[in-house]
């Protein structure tokens, strides 16, 4: 059993969705769980990314994973997305995501007692956390990274999405249906995931939102880079999927070179391609990150 509760963090006329996990319910006067922040990508709501739940499998939910490791697990649902409101008329690009970030995290650390959280994202969720930490790296003790596009280099899922561009160009919004998120897991690699699950993820998010934003996917394509590696000073950790057609391995290996901390990782993952958290061997993801998380501080 885990603990959760529900937050609403307002951002102008709207109100971003919170949700949080942990194995218990906080108590007065206890010392704070370490904190993990998971931010999600382009398509799918925080919640119903890393909180999903798949009927016959226990072993989906990274947010039931941690918490029973130990952390207090917090996401959001970005303007736009999901549970929360959306702002009228906003593509919600990488840069709104960030936005978001700054608005919510402040309420986490108040909340929470804690000065510095470990902070994850995955796809796009990978460069609004990394823009986060390159402009606030003292609240953020370490960052992971996963699904990550750096320059767009090599990248086949970009080359054919840019076919798309105009019409993501002109529009806010774009729709999401079970043939949609089937195509996201059958795009890299057939049979990295099991069928059931774009079949959750539907039965998830498709009674709250029909459309989704389409800002980070016109970022993706034409506003690379949207990090700069150079300015996120804490360890990091960066993961491949084997078989991701976004993050291709030449341009990853760049962005890594250009890390300042001398902590970092960089992990493949066999049999993964763009989703590793809900792949097939998603026990592997599971392991890198929390093998990271838990690394032994550098002391004298």
């Amino acid at each position: 059993m885990t603990w959760s509760a529900e937050y609403l963090i307002e951002k102008g006329p709207i109100h971003l969705y919170v949700y949080r996990k942990r194995a218990s319910e906080p108590l007065a006067g206890e010392a704070p769980l370490p904190v993990l922040f998971l931010v999600h990508g382009s398509t799918v709501s925080g919640r119903n990314t890393y909180d999903l739940q798949v009927p016959g499998r226990n072993d989906y939910s990274v947010m039931d994973h941690f918490a029973h490791a130990g952390y207090d697990v917090w996401t959001v649902d970005h303007d736009g997305y999901g549970r929360s409101g959306w702002t009228e008329g906003s593509s919600c690009g990488i840069r709104s995501g960030v936005d978001d970030l700054e608005r919510v995290i402040p309420f986490v650390l108040a909340t929470t007692g804690v000065t510095q959280l470990a902070l994850f994202g995955s796809s796009s969720g990978a460069l609004r956390a990394s823009g986060y930490t390159s402009a606030h790296p003292e609240t953020v003790s370490r960052l992971g990274l996963s699904a990550l596009v750096y320059t767009g280099a090599g990248s086949p899922t970009l080359e054919q999405r840019r076919k798309k561009l105009p019409e993501y160009a002109t529009s806010p919004r774009r729709k999401v249906d079970l043939a949609f998120y089937e195509g996201m897991f059958n795009r890299d690699k057939p049979g990295s995931s099991e069928a059931i699950v774009p079949q959750a993820i539907a039965a998830a998010e498709l009674p709250l939102v029909s459309e989704v934003p389409t800002g980070t996917y016109v970022d993706m394509c034409s506003n690379l880079p949207a990090v700069d590696p150079t300015a996120i000073p804490c360890p990091v950790l960066v993961i491949r999927g084997e078989y991701d057609g976004i993050a291709a391995e030449p341009d990853l290996l760049d962005f890594f070179s250009a890390l300042p901390s001398s902590d970092k990782q960089f992990v493949v993952l066999a049999g993964i391609a763009h989703n590793p958290m809900m792949g097939v061997y998603r026990r592997k993801f599971f392991h890198a990150l929390e093998s990271f998380l838990r690394m032994p501080l550098q002391t004298a």
